[in-house]
């Protein structure tokens, strides 16, 4: 067996499927399940399931796949160290971003891990929380920005910050005040359509006071719905930043939600494999910049 054969198979169990594993590995499928089947008759066992909603594991497959994580990972970690030696840490880190977050922090972000970690690669994704969470458990990302994690035994989430929600309207020269949940409930909300994190809290909230959202309109693009807003669609509940880096500050005015509607930022990463040195390394940087934002 050879350490791409291993990395197939773990890809494709922990997707299930050897159509998805092909598109995130980018290898054809017939030679995918190739490199698979030669394992297989190599080690003597059988360690898949083929079906037609996709793959399970055997007893025999689910043994190599705990075997397999553990090796790749203590590979990668050589190459660290090996790293480390020539006096830097390498490899490559995969991070996930929400929209909000990644118009703030991409670029500070690149700088300082281009700094710190200048014989390592980086790939940020935007995403939204729920899709995240599910690329975290299928090794597509390494790290991840999430927005009231739900709780997982696949998931390590880390509680970052809370990140307060305000009810964002068309700027009609008129002061910010506090909006009560039934003024909340009753205004015509622009708002991203289920599983969203904020359309969750958002209705969670109401629900606990009785009350239900207007809805007037379901968009998923932040930018979208700050859009509409300024042209008097509807309003949003969004966070501060995402206003601030709207370059539209002039035509719209963030109220405070009484009490106060707060997303609950994590920094996330999978249960099931142990964080590089690198990714690690990363994991501080993110904290760092996360916790004190970078001036505009």
């Amino acid at each position: 067996m050879d350490l791409k054969q291993l990395e197939y198979f773990v890809r494709v169990a922990e997707l299930g499927s050897f159509t998805r594993a092909s598109i995130v590995l980018d290898i054809a499928q017939p030679a995918l399940s190739r490199q698979i089947r030669l394992l297989e008759v190599e080690l003597r066992q059988n360690m898949l399931i083929r079906n037609g909603r996709g793959v399970t594991l055997t007893e025999a497959g689910k043994v190599l796949l705990e075997h397999s994580r553990g090796i790749l990972h203590q590979v990668e970690r050589a190459r660290e160290e090996l790293g480390r030696v020539r006096g830097a840490l390498s490899g490559r880190v995969a991070v996930g971003l929400p929209p909000s977050l990644a118009k703030l922090l991409t670029v500070p972000l690149t700088r300082a891990f281009r700094e710190r970690l200048p014989e390592a690669s980086l790939c940020i994704r935007e995403g939204l929380s729920v899709t995240m969470q599910e690329s975290l458990v299928s090794g597509r990302l390494d790290i991840a920005l999430i927005y009231n994690a739900t709780s997982s035994p696949d998931i390590e989430a880390h509680h970052l910050l809370d990140e307060e929600l305000f009810l964002v309207r068309q700027n009609r020269g008129q002061p910010p005040r506090p909006v009560t949940l039934d003024e909340l409930a009753a205004t015509p909300l622009i708002i991203p359509s289920r599983p969203h994190s904020i359309r969750m809290l958002v209705e969670s909230t109401l629900a606990s006071a009785g009350l239900r959202p207007k809805i007037v309109l379901e968009i998923d693009g932040v930018a979208a719905i700050l859009d509409l807003v300024a042209d008097g669609a509807g309003s949003a509940v969004l966070s501060k930043n995402a206003v601030l880096t709207s370059g539209k500050t002039a035509e719209l005015l963030a109220h405070p939600v009484t009490p106060p509607l707060c997303s609950r930022l994590f920094l996330a990463v999978s249960a099931q494999r142990p964080t590089t040195l690198t990714q690690q390394a990363m994991m501080a940087l993110i904290q760092e910049l996360v916790r004190t934002p970078p001036s505009h």
